[in-house]
């Protein structure tokens, strides 16, 4: 099988390190407030697709440096050009920015986001399109495609925002493009936390490594079977629920697990 050590990557536009098997990108442009560019979205695209095959990591972890997460699409190198592309380099674009959240959902990691301050467009679907997601009381986070006369579904968020926050808290967001305060996105699900800025990242990597000494095989199992049940009827989703872990079973960890029990020890995951 074809493998990877992420630990060797060395991306151009984005922070990237490997520590104990979780991976932690960190959108470097604080200056800025970590808008995205061409080169970055697609930098970040390829990252994810090649985490498929990274033998050396079991968790992401995803912040933006000094204190902000990521104020979206770059004004300068992104939203200028746009207004003179035509359809067709429109739609690559668009397309681009899509697959970006088609690999992070389909990276067999669980995916964690640290957010702090802004986190607005395209920062808002990264966070979006994480598993877990973890702010500081200062964040604010905006689907504002509107504000700059676009439509609100942009990169999947009428698709995913609805099933974390509910319709209607949704439809609000995309249609005003207003932020979502921090407290608002721990009471409607959003966030899984709220946690001071200092500490906000440690939180995230915590996690991050606690799901990373986990069995590795069935937390892609489980990453799989939540987006992929999205569109099954109950029917569908056992009979899919019920081969997963069937294959589950056969692991070499369902057996460690079982050991660990029986010994009264606590069980060692290697994720094969």
């Amino acid at each position: 099988m074809y493998k990877l050590k992420a630990a060797e990557w060395r991306p151009e536009h984005f922070k990237f390190e490997v520590a104990d098997r979780v991976a932690t990108i960190t959108l470097n442009r604080p200056e800025r407030k970590n808008p995205l560019t061409f080169e970055s979205y697609a930098e970040l695209r390829d990252t994810f697709i090649k985490l498929q095959y990274a033998e050396d990591v079991r968790a992401v972890v995803i912040t933006g440096a000094g204190g902000n997460f990521c104020s979206g699409g770059d004004v300068h190198d992104i939203i200028g050009p746009l207004t003179k592309m035509d359809m067709n380099g429109l739609l690559t674009f668009t397309r681009m920015t899509g697959n970006l959240v088609k690999e992070m959902r389909n990276c067999p990691q669980p995916i964690i986001s640290a957010v702090d301050g802004i986190c607005a467009g395209a920062g808002a679907i990264i966070s979006m399109a994480s598993d877990l997601r973890y702010a500081t009381p200062e964040a604010k986070t905006a689907f504002l495609f509107v504000r700059v006369g676009l439509a609100g579904c942009d990169m999947g968020a009428c698709s995913i925002l609805p099933r974390i926050i509910g319709q209607g808290r949704a439809s609000e967001l995309l249609y005003t493009g207003r932020s979502m305060s921090a407290e608002e996105g721990r009471a409607w699900g959003y966030y899984n936390d709220l946690v001071p800025a200092e500490k906000v990242l440690a939180k995230a990597q915590e996690m991050a490594l606690s799901l990373a000494n986990g069995p590795a095989f069935a937390h892609s199992m489980t990453k799989k079977c939540l987006h992929q049940e999205w569109n099954q009827t109950i029917e569908q989703a056992l009979e899919t629920e019920a081969e997963a872990q069937a294959i589950c079973m056969q692991t070499q960890d369902f057996t460690r697990a079982y050991n660990a029990f029986v010994n009264k020890q606590v069980p060692k995951f290697e994720g094969d």
